[in-house]
């Protein structure tokens, strides 16, 4: 009998936390695992005992990660010091972007040569082309979840990368019909300084917009670890809005008439469940420099990103007090067509995503990660 597969996994965010359980399960389906890591819930549901909290990687914007800095660096260490103690049989490091390459690139220092697998590709068609072939000597292999992206790392002379799909597919299934009311659901982020730097715009929406004849409540989804805080927080707003986690998550979904919401995962979550969305992104002071630098636009939301085009209104770096930063959403609010234009948006981004581009077709990511074990039998 052949030994179980030792697999390392990391996952710094609620997101790849979620991806990285998807990767588990697939892999169960084929072969015995031990498993290792760092993970939220969905991980330790499956298994892996945290080495820390994964919280403690959860940072966003520069202002971030120099509070955290010394815990970070000691979290690089401890990682990589880990993974090479224990010599598992393949890792894969889920997004977190910067703290998983510096955990490679002490992997790599000390001479281990294991597969090392990033899952999530890093935005190098928007940010800084040149980390792309920084990538090469790291990992031996990219699972992106963006079907153009195989052919981006290509172009930039960055590692082998594979389409392999993304949870949200299977996880938000599209609704049926768009319904004529329902709540407008808000959704701040889930790191520290998303909250921070969202929540008062959130407000604004939820004050402005909530006697809309098109809504029908307001709604906050969020993480079970954040609930309690996030019910604390809207006590204190001058509207109503109920927060909701777990089941109750999935059914605000199927039920709401529109969605604001931070830039990220979460977009693409509610293109693929059809809910008509304004996506928005309160940056740092370096993120805002940093953006100016560049000197184009550069798109946000993951379904305009995809499809190529502006299926749904940014609204980036934006004055959480101004008035006009509602207009947007108040727009999409008052029309009909606007909203149906979208809900078909999504159903071709849907299309999309489960077939993959025509050069980098739609793979399992589990085959993946076995097909570079292949001196062993795991099938």
């Amino acid at each position: 009998m052949a030994e179980p597969l030792r697999l390392f996994v990391l996952a710094g965010e609620p997101s790849g936390d979620r991806i990285g359980a998807d990767l588990v399960q697939r892999l169960r389906r084929r072969t015995d695992l031990t498993l290792s890591g760092v993970g939220g819930p969905e991980l330790e549901g499956e298994g892996v005992e945290s080495l820390f909290p994964m919280d403690n990687l959860s940072v966003m914007g520069w202002s971030d990660v120099l509070k955290r800095l010394p815990l970070l660096l000691w979290r690089v260490r401890q990682t990589a010091n880990a993974i090479v103690r224990q010599r598992p049989d393949v890792v894969v490091l889920i997004d977190s972007q910067v703290f998983v390459k510096a955990v490679a690139s002490r992997v790599r220092k000390a001479g281990l040569r294991i597969p090392i697998l990033l899952y999530v590709a890093p935005s190098v068609w928007a940010w800084r082309p040149e980390r792309a072939a920084e990538l090469r000597p790291l990992f031996d292999e990219v699972l992106a979840v963006l079907p153009f992206e195989p052919q981006a790392m290509a172009d930039l002379d960055g590692p082998p990368t594979s389409y392999v799909g993304h949870p949200a597919l299977t996880r938000f299934p599209m609704r049926p019909t768009q319904p004529e009311r329902g709540p407008l659901l808000l959704l701040p982020g889930s790191r520290e300084g998303e909250l921070r730097r969202h929540l008062p715009l959130m407000r604004e929406a939820a004050t402005r917009l909530q006697a809309h004849p098109r809504i029908d409540g307001l709604v906050l989804p969020t993480l079970a670890s954040l609930a309690d805080r996030l019910r604390a927080e809207v006590a204190t707003w001058p509207v109503a809005v109920q927060v909701v986690a777990g089941d109750d998550r999935s059914a605000a979904f199927q039920s709401a008439y529109a969605a604001f919401a931070v830039s990220g995962t979460i977009s693409l979550e509610l293109a693929m469940s059809g809910v008509p969305m304004v996506v928005t992104y309160v940056a740092d002071p370096h993120q805002a420099k940093r953006a100016a630098r560049i000197g184009h636009p550069v798109r946000i939301a993951l379904p305009n990103i995809i499809l190529g085009r502006e299926v749904v209104p940014e609204l980036q770096f934006v004055d959480p007090k101004a008035q006009r930063s509602m207009q947007p959403l108040a727009a999409l609010l008052d029309d009909r067509d606007a909203v149906a234009d979208q809900v078909a948006a999504f159903r071709e981004l849907r299309t999309l995503m489960q077939k993959g581009a025509p050069e980098a077709p739609l793979v399992d990511p589990a085959e993946r990660v076995l097909d570079h074990l292949e001196h062993r039998s795991f099938r």
